[in-house]
């Protein structure tokens, strides 16, 4: 696959949109600097564009292969990772105490964008391993950080994230796994888990699982959930690998995407382990019955970089879908002097497609990125870490929900921009449909992103934290309109309407929640998610535009305001009038 890592863009969205620059001025970053910062895009560009790239279409056509307990990753792969791994890439956010650079977020976010652009499917192993350090970091006894966390922040092992069950897909209330007390410190782990990404693999030599079981005496639903780490291989005193864990990998699944990722089912103490009796070694990460808290941990790390993987995509799907529009000839088109059909980019529906594009993309990137900063500035400490954490938390489900639903629609539209080709493989362009399609799936469906939205998110603060960022958004607008700056249209009008959308759906949901209307809160909680997502789009493409005299910037973000955000109007009509038929309409559905 070709493609090329668009370094400027990024940097310049971390900069002048997410408040990287603001960010190291304060000196909230420690020592980090923007040369830095562009030395470690720079490179990371290189290596997602030259060595992971041109190995995806063996992942997608090769993909990952299963025999007797054992998985192999596609040709080449192993020896990638290897190279990745070896280049520090793993350890970018991991402690220092523990061999990391402890650099922030939003470099994390930026680098998972190239990974995932050259190739998801090798994408996904390391973006749960880096999870799994931060759960390891915030709740492991110091003895299980000492064993587990240099080899996991270095990339030596990876880890992976053992929630979902046959029976169990988003409701954790029915999990079944079961964990028994062994008497010395350990327990004894049992049950099937499914959908387990990296769970057996030849990357490294050891794989380390965070798994949800329930202890014999734990209370029902979720507050009788315990969170074990169980290695493939027991970890001897010294830190070497020992005997072999009784776990081990079923079978993995045959998918529409991701090829080259091995989503396996694995099974925990089965006697796999021969040479002792059944169950498999596991050691309680933070306390008995509270591991749900511990796991949220890694969950919402995951979230954000799974909202990254449908940027990644969409990037990606864009730049097929340019490339070809330039070379692709059909047809005469105005502004074409040449003789001869002109290339499809002339034709308006074309470019109205790829602009459609490139704009939902830039504005999942700026969420994205801007959901990172917030991250980090929450680390960061200070008299205003709540008021970060807040926005971390605000921003989370928007980052995840939109921006997947925007890898899938901006790849689906690339297809269509390649027409008939677009739908034979050899072209390339349905790959990254088909790779897409999971994002809005795992990690807490969209849906499930949009209950956490509206139920937990908006409330925060009695709902006075997001008015704040209903303010902050606005503010932006009121600059383009105050600004004179010409080629921006009506946009900052299109742009305030989408606003005042945005404000008065808010404030539906809300009174909605404290009249305890729940039914009515969570018919329209995915409508109001897009409208929040585009209403502050239109003010991050601004701020982009006023942050520089660039004449492209402007023209997108007039295009945005012209012909997208005023989708705001109908979301806000279906989340304020649109429960009653959606409840009445329901009924025919439920037993038919």
């Amino acid at each position: 696959m070709t493609y090329r890592a668009p370094v400027n863009e990024m940097a310049f969205t971390l900069r002048h949109v997410a408040g990287l620059d603001s960010a190291i001025e304060q000196g909230r970053l420690g020592d980090l600097s923007i040369d830095l910062v562009e030395a470690i895009l720079e490179e990371a560009g290189r290596f997602a564009s030259e060595e992971m790239a041109p190995l995806a279409v063996n992942g997608d056509k090769q993909g990952a292969t299963y025999s007797d307990a054992t998985v192999k990753t596609p040709d080449g792969w192993s020896d990638l990772y290897r190279r990745w791994r070896e280049g520090g890439w793993n350890a970018l956010t991991g402690p220092e105490e523990f061999g990391g650079q402890a650099l922030p977020q939003m470099l994390a976010v930026a680098a998972m964008e190239m990974w995932n652009s050259a190739s998801m499917g090798f994408g996904l192993g390391p973006m749960l391993t880096m999870g799994a350090v931060e759960a390891v970091e915030k709740h492991a006894s110091e003895d299980i950080k000492r064993l587990y966390l240099e080899k996991l922040v270095s990339g030596e092992w990876m880890g992976t994230m053992n929630l979902t069950e046959p029976q169990a897909g988003s409701d954790l209330n029915a999990l079944r796994a079961r964990a028994e007390r062994a008497g010395d410190g350990t327990y004894r782990i049992f049950g099937q888990k499914i959908f387990i990404t990296y769970g057996e693999h030849d990357f490294t030599d050891n794989i380390v699982h965070l798994v949800l079981a329930r202890l014999p005496d734990a209370p029902a639903g979720t507050r009788g959930i315990s969170l074990f780490l169980v290695p493939k291989f027991l970890v001897n005193p010294d830190g070497s690998a020992g005997a072999r864990n009784d776990v081990f990998c079923s079978s993995i699944e045959h998918k529409l995407g991701i090829h080259g990722s091995p989503t396996c089912t694995m099974i925990f103490g089965d006697g796999f382990a021969k040479d002792r009796e059944p169950g498999a070694v596991g050691y309680l990460i933070g306390e008995e019955n509270r591991g749900l808290a511990c796991m949220f941990t890694m969950m919402n790390n995951a979230r954000l970089a799974v909202g990254m993987q449908g940027v990644a995509v969409a990037e990606a799907a864009f730049q097929k879908a340019l490339a070809y529009a330039n070379e692709r000839k059909q047809g005469k088109a105005a502004g074409y002097e040449a003789e001869g059909m002109a290339p499809i980019v002339y034709h308006p529906d074309v470019q109205r497609n790829l602009l459609t594009m490139q704009a939902l993309t830039r504005v999942a990137r700026s969420i994205s990125f801007c959901c990172a900063h917030a991250t980090d500035m929450a680390r960061s400490g200070g008299a205003d870490a709540l008021h970060w954490q807040e926005r971390a938390n605000l921003l989370t489900p928007v980052a995840k929900a939109f921006s997947t639903d925007t890898g899938v629609e901006v790849a689906s539209i690339g297809v269509q921009v390649h027409g008939g080709m677009g739908f034979i493989e050899e072209t390339g362009a349905a790959v990254y449909y088909r790779d897409a399609r999971i994002a809005p799936i795992y990690e807490g469906t969209n849906g499930i992103q949009a209950i956490d939205l509206v139920t937990r998110k908006l409330p925060q603060s009695a709902g006075s934290h997001v008015r704040g960022y209903i303010d902050e958004l606005r503010s932006e607008v009121v600059r383009l309109r105050d600004s004179n700056r010409e080629g921006f249209g009506n946009s900052a009008e299109m742009f305030e309407r989408a606003l005042d959308d945005l404000s008065a759906a808010t404030e539906h949901l809300l009174k909605a929640l404290q009249d305890g209307r729940m039914e009515d809160a969570l018919a329209g909680a995915t409508p109001y998610l897009r409208l929040f997502a585009l209403a502050a789009g239109g003010a991050y493409l601004t701020r982009a535009a006023l942050a520089v005299d660039d004449p492209a910037r402007t023209d997108l973000c007039r295009f945005f305001g012209e012909n997208l955000v005023s989708e705001t109007s109908t979301l806000k009509l279906r989340v304020v009038h649109g429960a009653a038929s959606l409840q009445a309409a329901a009924k025919a559905l439920i037993g038919s």
